[in-house]
């Protein structure tokens, strides 16, 4: 599957806008996208940690 450039990506998100979107609305979506595609290249890279590594780092119970 071929990768879509940035700006194929933005003209998607604005097309997918409603009609009445602001800019609030066209920012989120932008952040939303970019906290996503980030997520991934995390997962790819294996900078992941799993459930009992948090738990482990944050003194949760498995409670």
């Amino acid at each position: 599957m071929a990768t879509r450039s940035i700006k194929q990506q933005a003209r998607e998100i604005v097309d997918e806008l409603p009609e009445d979107a602001d800019w609030d609305e066209l920012m989120r979506r932008i952040y939303v996208r970019k906290s996503i595609q980030k997520g991934i290249d995390d997962s790819d890279a294996g900078r992941t940690s799993s459930v009992d590594e948090v738990r482990e780092e944050f003194g949760l119970d498995d409670s």
